[in-house]
C-alpha cells in the first residue's frame, strides 16, 4: 500500500541534517589526504572546493524549494529534459550517495585499527580491511539501517544529537593541536607553500575527499518533501551547512599542517601515511585525552553521516520508482512510520556490495568524489531550462544572479571532473552509463512513449561525457593526459567546452509531460515538528 511521506522536519533540524552529512569521515581523513597531495596549499583546496560546491548547491536550493519532494535530486533533470537525462542524472546521484554508506563504516573501523591492541591492528592491514574488519563494518551499516527503519522523526532526533557531538570533537581537535606547539614554518618558510605545484591543489579538490566531504548539502534537498516551509528551510539548511563546514575544515587543515613534525615535513608531504591521521598525531604529541576522544568520534561522526545517507538514498530510490525506472515495490511507504522500507532493504544490499569490493577509505573516496561531481552537472542546466520552459510552476525561492551562478557552477564542476586526472575520469564516466540497459528496459515496457523528445533533449549530455573523456586524455601531463593541451591552456579549453555544453543543455530543455508527476501538496501529511 502506498502512503504519504510526512512533513516533520523543521529548518534547524534540516540544516543539522545537512551538516550531519557533511561532517563525517571526511574531516577525519581529508586534511591528511589533501596535505599529502598538495602540501600546505591544501588550505586553498578546501576554499576552492567550498566555492564550487556552494555555487552548485545554490542551484539545487532553488530547485528543492520549487519541487519539495522526497528524493528530489533524482527527479529535477527528468522535469527539465525528459526521461533519458533524468535517468542518467538519477543514477549518478544515487551511485555517489549510496556508496558513502559503506565508506563511513569503513572509516570507523580503520580508525579503530590503531587502538593499542593486537586484535585491533589486525582489522586493517596493508591499506585494506581484513575479513574481521569487513564484518564489523557490515554491522555498523546495519546500525545505520535500524536508526532509519522506525521513521523520520527517530532519524532526525538521533541525527541532531549526533551532530552536536560532531561540533565538539573537531573543535577540541583544532584547539588541542594548535596549543600543543604550532610549527608556522610548515606553511612555507622551511618548505614551499605549494611544493607539488598548483595543479596538485586542483587535483586535491577533486580526489582527496574535499568534494566528497561537502557532499552532504544534498540531504536537505532530498528531504525537502519532509520539511516544513521548504521555500525557507531548504536554502537556509543548504547554505548554512556548507559555510559552517568550511570553517571547520579550514581550521582542521591549518591545525594539521602546523602540528606535524618539521623534520618529517622535510622528507616531503607525500611521505605521510596514517591509518587514523588525527588520532596518531595526537598520540605523537602526548595528547592522549584527545586521541581517546577521536577514537570515540571515529564512530560517532561517520555513523551520523552513514545514518543520514541511509535516509536520503532511501528517498532517492522512492523517487526513482516514481520516475518509472524501478519496480513499484520500492514506492511503497509504511503507513505508520512513513518510510519506504523496501527501498531501505535494497540500499542495504547495495551498501554491502560496495563494502566488500572497496576495502579502505582511500580506495573509495576518490571514486565517490568524481561520481559526485558528475551527479551535480545537470543541476544548473535543469534550473535555467525550467526557468525558460516551466514558467507556470510556482517558485517560492528565486535567487538573484543565477544567470552568472549557474554557468559558473557548471564550468567549475567540469573542471573538477578534469582535475581528477585520466584514467579515473574515464572510469567514472563509464560507470555513469553502464546502467542504461535498465532505462531501455523500462522504456520498452512503456512502448517507447515520448522517446523522440527525450532523446533530442539528451544529446548535449550524450555528447558531453565522451568529450570530457577525450579532453582528459589530451590534457596536460599534470592531469594525467598526453600533454597535447599544455598546462593552463587545457583548463581554458575545458571551460570553453563546458560553456558550449551548458548553453546547449539549456536550449534543449522543454516543457516535459513529467512535470505532471510532481508530488502534489495535498498528498503530503503535515506532522509534528522535530
Amino acid at each position: 500500500m502506498k502512503s504519504s511521506i510526512q512533513r516533520n522536519i523543521g529548518p534547524f533540524a534540516l540544516m543539522l541534517t545537512g551538516l550531519g552529512s557533511i561532517i563525517g569521515s571526511g574531516w577525519l581523513f581529508g586534511a591528511w589526504k589533501a596535505a599529502k597531495i598538495a602540501g600546505p596549499a591544501a588550505v586553498c583546496a578546501w576554499i576552492i572546493g567550498a566555492v564550487v560546491i556552494l555555487a552548485i548547491a545554490l542551484t539545487y536550493a532553488e530547485l528543492g524549494a520549487m519541487f519539495p519532494e522526497s528524493g528530489g535530486m533524482v527527479r529535477y533533470a527528468r522535469y527539465s529534459h525528459g526521461a533519458l537525462v533524468g535517468f542518467i542524472s538519477a543514477w549518478a546521484n544515487w551511485i555517489a550517495i549510496v556508496s558513502v554508506i559503506p565508506i563511513e563504516a569503513e572509516a570507523s573501523i580503520q580508525y579503530m585499527s590503531t587502538w593499542p591492541y593486537q586484535w585491533a591492528h589486525d582489522l586493517f592491514v596493508n591499506g585494506s580491511l581484513t575479513p574481521l574488519g569487513l564484518v564489523l563494518s557490515a554491522l555498523l551499516v546495519i546500525v545505520y539501517f535500524m536508526l532509519n527503519y522506525w521513521g523520520v522523526k527517530v532519524f532526525a532526533r538521533a541525527n541532531t544529537a549526533i551532530t552536536v557531538f560532531k561540533f565538539i570533537i573537531p573543535g577540541l581537535t583544532i584547539l588541542g593541536l594548535l596549543m600543543s606547539g604550532f610549527h608556522s614554518e610548515n606553511f612555507g618558510t622551511s618548505t614551499q607553500f605549494a611544493p607539488y605545484g598548483w595543479s596538485a591543489v586542483f587535483t586535491a579538490v577533486a580526489t582527496s575527499g574535499i568534494v566528497f566531504s561537502f557532499n552532504g548539502f544534498q540531504s536537505p534537498v532530498n528531504l525537502a518533501g519532509e520539511a516544513r516551509n521548504p521555500s525557507k528551510s531548504v536554502p537556509f539548511a543548504v547554505i548554512g551547512s556548507i559555510l559552517l563546514a568550511l570553517v571547520i575544515y579550514v581550521l582542521l587543515q591549518v591545525a594539521y599542517i602546523g602540528a606535524v613534525n618539521p623534520a618529517d615535513v622535510a622528507k616531503g608531504w607525500s611521505h605521510f601515511n596514517f591509518a587514523s591521521p588525527f588520532a596518531e598525531l595526537a598520540i605523537a604529541l602526548n595528547l592522549n585525552w584527545l586521541a581517546i576522544m577521536l577514537y570515540v568520534d571515529a564512530f560517532v561522526s561517520p555513523s551520523g553521516t552513514g545514518t543520514t545517507y541511509m535516509a536520503t538514498t532511501t528517498r532517492m530510490i522512492y523517487a526513482m520508482e516514481r520516475n518509472n525506472t524501478l519496480p513499484k515495490m520500492f514506492g511503497n511507504v509504511h503507513p505508520f512510520y512513513g518510510v519506504p522500507r523496501n527501498a531501505m532493504w535494497f540500499n542495504l544490499g547495495v551498501s554491502f556490495v560496495f563494502l566488500f569490493f572497496f576495502r579502505g577509505w582511500s580506495s573509495l573516496a576518490a571514486v565517490i568524489s568524481v561520481a559526485t561531481v558528475i551527479s551535480y552537472l545537470t543541476g544548473p542546466i535543469s534550473l535555467m531550462a525550467l526557468r525558460r520552459t516551466a514558467t507556470h510552476v510556482e517558485r517560492p525561492l528565486r535567487l538573484p544572479l543565477m544567470n552568472v551562478i549557474a554557468p559558473f557552477a557548471f564550468v567549475c564542476a567540469s573542471l573538477v571532473l578534469y582535475w581528477a586526472k585520466w584514467p579515473l575520469t574515464g572510469e567514472i564516466i563509464l560507470l555513469m552509463v553502464v546502467a542504461l540497459p535498465i532505462y531501455f528496459y523500462y522504456q520498452g515496457k512503456s512502448g517507447w512513449d515520448g522517446w523522440g523528445d527525450d532523446l533530442k533533449a539528451a544529446w548535449w549530455l550524450v555528447a558531453y561525457l565522451p568529450t570530457m573523456a577525450v579532453l582528459s586524455v589530451l590534457g596536460s601531463k599534470q592531469f594525467g593526459g598526453l600533454n597535447i593541451l599544455p598546462y593552463g591552456w587545457d583548463m581554458l579549453v575545458v571551460a570553453v567546452f563546458a560553456l558550449i555544453f551548458y548553453f546547449w543543455g539549456i536550449n534543449t530543455g522543454y516543457r516535459t509531460r513529467y512535470l505532471d508527476e510532481r508530488e502534489p501538496e495535498e498528498d503530503i501529511l503535515e506532522g509534528v515538528g522535530v
